[in-house]
């Protein structure tokens, strides 16, 4: 049986506060490896691991240490895998249920964040502020009347994916401006949509009735390329589209499309399908498409709040204790098994 727990990430850690909070246990052993660790370094580490604190960008973690099949065979001990962030681009569901792995998210660590980004998106775009900066920054003899723009009260939001960021962003949206929520999740109910004041809706309805269109929900097989040609075409000329969810749900390309086409008044985008986009992406050439990179829950109080979240949740599956945010529960039995052999006790189904 094993008497320490051994715990490893790569790069980065979602907030230094992850590494004081399993400091105070002793009998936690926490490793740290690097996207270019040499595999006489790695490979003990991996084979020894019991808990894989993993980074959710694609783009930031080597992909030979994305937990995928190839991971998972060089690392037999391991039986929990938890993602610094909601998403979990990096992590294959499936290789990880089949090898008896629990997989756990920070689902709703950093809402007020991305909500609060998507909001201020919503806003940038229909004051047209981030065209009339640009424009200043371009033009000697501004007309400002080029630039009039529309208030976001009483105005239509359709939010794709009612989960707790876009439970936060329909909260803000009615609060501050009395705008109307539609929503598209097929796995919220209508009684809980209205229970949030928000109206369920399929997804083709919103994108003909949403004055602003805000994609909040994860990257999986099933919404991969959701939104694409088809979509954008169904969208008001004056609407505007917005994402802070992740890239390849929607079609990057359509949306170039539809913007020179002026299918749409613009869009604000956080998430790309390569991140950071390069800079002669044709996307950065519109002045009315507002832009970041992949920060809208990138704030010191949503990494500070998604560290010590993972943190605790890590300690209490480590402990056998119930842990909430499970992506892959049907893993649950050969999970306990396995937890079982390795420390001697059950674990806690919650």
């Amino acid at each position: 049986m094993a008497d320490v727990k051994r715990v490893f990430y790569v790069k980065y850690l979602a907030h230094t506060i992850y590494a004081d909070i399993l400091k105070t246990r002793s009998d936690i052993r926490l490793d740290k490896l690097e996207n270019d660790s040499a595999d006489d370094i790695a490979a003990p580490v991996l084979a020894g691991a019991h808990a894989y604190q993993i980074g959710s960008a694609r783009d930031e973690l080597a992909k030979r240490y994305h937990a995928d099949r190839d991971l998972l065979r060089r690392t037999q001990s391991l039986l929990i895998v938890s993602t610094n962030g909601a998403g979990y681009d990096t992590v294959n569901l499936k290789a990880c249920t089949d090898a008896g792995v629990l997989v756990l998210n920070q689902a709703g660590g950093n809402k007020e964040a991305v909500a609060e980004h998507a909001l201020a998106m919503m806003l940038s775009l229909t004051k047209r502020i981030i065209e009339t900066d640009r424009a200043m920054r371009r033009d000697k003899d501004l007309d400002r009347n080029l630039f009039i723009g529309h208030d976001l009260r009483y105005k239509t939001v359709g939010i794709i994916g009612l989960g707790n960021v876009g439970k936060r962003l329909a909260e803000l949206c009615r609060g501050l401006f009395s705008m109307r929520v539609l929503a598209y999740d097929p796995y919220v109910s209508g009684e809980i949509m209205t229970q949030h004041g928000v109206e369920k809706v399929e997804l083709d309805e919103l994108m003909r009735q949403a004055d602003f269109v805000s994609i909040n929900c994860p990257l999986t097989d099933e919404t991969r390329a959701m939104v694409g040609a088809q979509q954008y075409a169904l969208m008001k000329p004056g609407a505007y589209f917005v994402t802070t969810a992740r890239g390849n749900i929607h079609d990057e390309k359509a949306l170039e499309e539809a913007l020179r086409r002026k299918k749409l008044a613009g869009a604000g985008l956080d998430v790309w399908e390569k991140e950071p986009p390069p800079l002669d992406h044709p996307l950065l050439q519109f002045d009315n498409v507002m832009v970041s990179p992949h920060t809208a829950g990138v704030t010191r109080e949503a990494r500070e709040n998604m560290g010590r979240i993972a943190a605790e949740q890590m300690l209490a599956a480590l402990d056998g204790k119930p842990v909430a945010r499970v992506l892959n529960a049907e893993v649950w039995p050969r999970y306990a098994a396995r937890f079982k052999d390795t420390f001697g006790f059950a674990p806690e189904h919650g």
